[in-house]
């Protein structure tokens, strides 16, 4: 019996031992929150009332840094260099690309198929000259860009919504960097490029406004972020630009509700974004 008992311990140690090893190749770490699923109940949501409903989903705290951009691509495009400030000066292609590469350091399986060798023919942008053929590796569990109406289930505050009109506030200074607070001094008037340019706008290190329900921040303001979809799609990338989110320091913060695109190979220093993983 005693020998029976030593033989069962050592068992459940080694299956607990490898469920433990297992962990790290399979959860996202603490840079992430689980998104729990269901419909949207942001009353200011465009989504709410309508019969969409998601699945659960992981989504990064924040917006991908350089410092974790440059240990996945080994340089730095950014125009505002500072390991702890969002990357930026990246187009939709770059970051799928980097969704990729950084599944398999971490080993993970890639979430997309990248053809860069094929046109893809659903973009018909004159402006865009890259044109890969990108699809989703079904069943994947590595990292990928939210659909846009993930990003605005998860800006919104998810299941805890409580119907924000920005991720996390009603006044856009308590959660947002955007063009009055982004430079040296507090702007007000209308908006114009000079005076912004003159007040030394930029980007501001991550986490440091206040979060969302859902514990993420700067989904509003700070650099706009990239989604997987196509403009006018709820999940696909069928259109010939991209859907961007949330607004950055050299514009308005964006309402949780509005909807803006850009070229897939567009970039700017005010473009950047985070990422998601399926549960």
């Amino acid at each position: 019996m005693r020998k029976l008992l030593i033989f069962l311990l050592i068992a459940i140690t080694a299956v607990v031992s490898a469920c433990l090893q297992e962990k790290p190749d399979k959860m996202p770490d603490d840079n992430f929150v689980l998104v729990k699923g269901g419909s949207f109940m942001n009353t200011k949501s465009n989504y709410y009332g309508k019969n969409v409903t998601l699945s659960n989903f992981y989504i990064g705290k924040y917006e991908v840094t350089q410092k974790e951009w440059i240990e996945v691509m080994g340089s730095n495009p950014s125009e505002f260099k500072d390991d702890n400030l969002p990357v930026e000066m990246v187009s939709w292609y770059d970051v799928v690309e980097y969704c990729n590469n950084r599944s398999i350091k971490e080993g993970l399986t890639p979430y997309y198929h990248i053809d860069k060798n094929k046109k893809d023919p659903k973009n018909k942008s004159e402006n865009d000259n890259i044109k890969w053929t990108v699809t989703i590796n079904a069943g994947a569990n590595g990292y990928r860009l939210p659909t846009e109406a993930e990003w605005q289930y998860a800006a919104g505050g998810g299941q805890m919504s409580k119907s924000y009109t920005y991720s996390g506030s009603n006044h856009a200074d308590e959660v947002a960097w955007y063009w009055k607070n982004a430079g040296d001094k507090y702007l007000s008037g209308e908006w114009n490029w000079p005076m912004v340019e003159n007040n030394h706008n930029k980007t501001k290190s991550i986490g440091v406004k206040k979060p969302n329900e859902l514990g993420l921040y700067d989904m509003s303001g700070n650099v706009r972020e990239w989604c997987w979809n196509g403009y006018g799609d709820l999940d696909s990338n069928s259109s010939s630009t991209r859907v961007v989110k949330g607004g950055g320091w050299m514009g308005d913060v964006d309402e949780l509700s509005y909807l803006s695109n850009f070229e897939a190979n567009g970039l700017g220093p005010d473009q950047g974004f985070r990422v998601c993983r399926d549960e």
